[in-house]
Formats: structure tokens, C-alpha cells, sequence
């Protein structure tokens, strides 16, 4: 007779598979993400790499005294309000505006895609010959009599990045949106045509209930891509721009070349520590408004 597995030697067994076929991957994050970022967190709570006595909270205090650090902060913060709702209800738009029926609706969606393909190097040289004092965007003012501005060394610097980050990244989100849309029942959207529901009751009390999924995974990516507008202000204005566009990228960049590990370890805690947060609120808004649509 056939003697039966005992169930919990045979979860053992299944675990240890389930590890074994994980362990590359588990050892990929350790090394790569898990390790460095303990590195980090003990390089802020040190006085220094070759003393490493624990100062605690003293370099958090020390950054947050910081004038660049608080402009940094600031700057990164306004940048990302207005760039997170803009990037993602401008790509709702456009995603619903190519659900309908259009003329050229294929020469517009390759418009918003085209920004994909195109290097950041030279989406940059294209921002650049635009927006440059003697640039194009100058010329044409100055038809209409207006006086010519360097745009990138104003107070306008910050719209003319975030015309750069919307004009990169519209595109991806539109398709996030696209997909999102064709995966709504279309029973549903039958049901309240049948009802004589309007557009604005479809859209909200419907679409938006079962886009709050991507919605969540648009304004994730568009935050994280957010702070990562460094490389294309880099590129534009370099190491030390213009007042407004100052980032914190820009901080920890500089604070990494004058050797400052402390400081610069201290500010990489604090924003991972503002990231997660702000992530963990999005997941529990979704949690709140999605909920009813799950199953």
C-alpha cells in the first residue's frame, strides 16, 4: 500500500523549489538594491567613512539646515506636482480622444509615440534649438514684437522642462490608458447607453472605477520619472542651472563629487523615505476607490 505524503513535508519540498528557482533572482536584488541601500542608510548615520562613529540623526539635521538641500527639495517637489497630474490626466485624454473615432488618428498616436524611439541626447538638442536665446521659439516672438527671453536662464526654465517631460513621456502613458480602456466590459458601458446615461456618467461612475488600477501605475511612473528629470536639466543647463530648476539630483550629484557621503547618504534616505510614503498612500487611495469593481 501507497503511503501518503505528509502535507507539511511536502509544503517544505515545494518551498524549497519555489527558492531554488527564486535564488537567482533574490540574489540579483540583494546584491544590486537590498546591500547598497544598507550601505547607504549606515554611511548617514556615521560622522565618517573612516571614523564610523554613529552620529545618528546628527546628518539629517545637518541636511536639512542645508539652504541647497531645501532648495533642492523644494524645487523637486513643485516640479513634481505639477508634472505628475498633468502626465497623467493629458494622457486619459488622449487615450479617450483616440477611443473615438477621429480623422488621422494614426499620424496622431505616432506623434505622441515618436518621443520613444527618439535618444534623450537628442530630445535635448531639439528643446535646446527651440528654446535657446537665439532660438526658434525667440525668432517667432519676435514677429509679433515680443522681446526675445533665455528661457532656460528665467523663471520660465521650469515650463520649458515640463514641456520637455510631457512631450517624453505622454506617449507610454496614452498606451497604459489605451490598454486600461480596451479591458472595461463593454456590457456595462451597453447597459448605460441602454439606460440613457451620459457621457460624464459613463466616464466617472465606470471608466475611471475600472482604470483605478492603471491610473495607480501611471502616477507611480510618472513620479518616479518625475525625479528623474536630472539627466535631461543636465544636459540642458549642467551641473549647477538655473535657480528654479535645481533638483535634488542636482544636490546629491554635487554633493557626490565634493565627497560629502554623509550628507549625500542622509538625502538618498530621505527621499527613498518620502518615495515609499507617497507610494503607499497611492496604493491605499486605489485600495479605497477601486474596490467595488475587484472580482
Amino acid at each position: 500500500m501507497k503511503k501518503k505524503r505528509h502535507p507539511i513535508k511536502h509544503r517544505l519540498k515545494d518551498f524549497g523549489l519555489s527558492l531554488c528557482f527564486l535564488s537567482p533572482s533574490l540574489l540579483g536584488v540583494g546584491v544590486f538594491f537590498i546591500v547598497p541601500f544598507a550601505v547607504v542608510v549606515y554611511y548617514s548615520l556615521i560622522d565618517g567613512v573612516a571614523s564610523r562613529h554613529f552620529v545618528l540623526l546628527d546628518n539629517f539635521k545637518r541636511l536639512f539646515a542645508n539652504s541647497a538641500f531645501r532648495l533642492a527639495a523644494r524645487n523637486t517637489l513643485h516640479f513634481s506636482l505639477l508634472a505628475v497630474p498633468l502626465a497623467m490626466a493629458l494622457a486619459l485624454l488622449l487615450a479617450l480622444l483616440l477611443e473615438a473615432r477621429i480623422p488621422l488618428k494614426s499620424q496622431f498616436r505616432t506623434f505622441f509615440l515618436s518621443p520613444m524611439m527618439v535618444p534623450v541626447a537628442s530630445v535635448v538638442l531639439i528643446w535646446q534649438v527651440l528654446f535657446n536665446a537665439n532660438g526658434t521659439v525667440n525668432e517667432l516672438l519676435a514677429v509679433f514684437g515680443v522681446r526675445a527671453v533665455d528661457w532656460l536662464q528665467s523663471d520660465y526654465s521650469q515650463i520649458v522642462v515640463l514641456l520637455l517631460f510631457l512631450w517624453k513621456n505622454l506617449g507610454y502613458n496614452m498606451i497604459l490608458f489605451m490598454s486600461g480602456l480596451a479591458n472595461i466590459p463593454r456590457e456595462l458601458l451597453e447597459v448605460a447607453d441602454v439606460e440613457g446615461a451620459s457621457e460624464w456618467y459613463k466616464f466617472f461612475a465606470i471608466k475611471l472605477r475600472y482604470l483605478s488600477p492603471t491610473v495607480l501605475f501611471v502616477t507611480i511612473l510618472s513620479l518616479i520619472n518625475s525625479f528623474k528629470i536630472f539627466r535631461e536639466v543636465y544636459l540642458l543647463s549642467g551641473a549647477y542651472p538655473y535657480e528654479t530648476l535645481y533638483t535634488l539630483q542636482h544636490f546629491m550629484n554635487n554633493t557626490f563629487e565634493s565627497l560629502d557621503y554623509q550628507k549625500l547618504s542622509a538625502a538618498a534616505v530621505v527621499m527613498a523615505a518620502v518615495m515609499v510614503v507617497l507610494i503607499a498612500l497611492l496604493f491605499k487611495a486605489e485600495d479605497w476607490f477601486g474596490k467595488d469593481v475587484e472580482g
